[in-house]
């Protein structure tokens, strides 16, 4: 069974929940999460999303369109720089790999916390930059296309910048080569603050303030 976040899916009950309360979704809405879910991280596009939500009629873009719409609200999916579900223009969408099924807790070696956003790091290398592709994306002037690296190796999780414009820092010391990384590191791509997260650590609350949720700076528990 799924689930993300604070978020639970369920397709046999075709139930969606987050933290035990049912949100309400409609019937498409619902089968384009499930489709989304099963697909992460790939890039689903909007052909093969009309084929398998509409397979006997036609509807325009605009109807696939609303629908993101729809799931975006119902997930709270508002910052920008790590969305949930991410639109890959004149392409598809796709699920963040960082909250899909896909990373299992047999396969995390690591998290990229951005802002209330968690980036599961896996095996080999994890990339971090504005492509859409990236593992770790970051949609923003400051980071470059291909910002940075993270390669994980067993236990060894190693971070590279790529020659990025704006560089990378590591706790504010700026990264000139390749850095391991411990439980609690702050890093910086450009202007976006990030925070490591060991597999065995306890990630970092969320925290109500001025009115609105934002993410706690502190950092976990060593």
């Amino acid at each position: 069974m799924p689930r993300f976040g604070s978020f639970e899916f369920d397709a046999e009950r075709r139930q969606l929940s987050r933290d035990g309360c049912d949100v309400h979704l409609t019937p498409k809405a619902f089968d384009l999460l499930g489709v989304l879910l099963e697909s992460a991280p790939r890039v689903v596009p909007k052909a093969e999303l009309h084929g398998r939500l509409w397979p006997k009629s036609f509807v325009s873009d605009a109807t696939l369109v609303g629908l993101v719409k729809e799931l975006r609200r119902a997930l709270d999916d508002r910052d920008r720089s790590a969305p949930l579900i991410r639109t890959v223009p004149r392409v598809g969408y796709a699920f963040s790999k960082a909250t899909s099924a896909a990373a299992s807790a047999d396969t995390v070696r690591g998290w990229i916390l951005v802002g209330e956003r968690r980036v599961a790091l896996q095996n080999g290398e994890n990339s971090i930059g504005r492509d859409p592709l990236s593992t770790v994306w970051l949609d923003v002037a400051s980071v470059s296309r291909r910002h940075a690296r993270i390669v994980c190796a067993g236990t060894h999780v190693v971070l590279e910048d790529l020659g990025s414009k704006n560089g990378t820092t590591v706790s504010g010391e700026t990264l000139r080569v390749a850095r391991e990384l411990r439980h609690g590191d702050r890093i910086a791509f450009g202007r976006i603050e990030t925070l490591f997260c060991s597999p065995a650590s306890d990630l970092p609350t969320v925290t109500e303030a001025e009115g609105r949720r934002k993410s706690s700076p502190r950092t976990p528990p060593l």
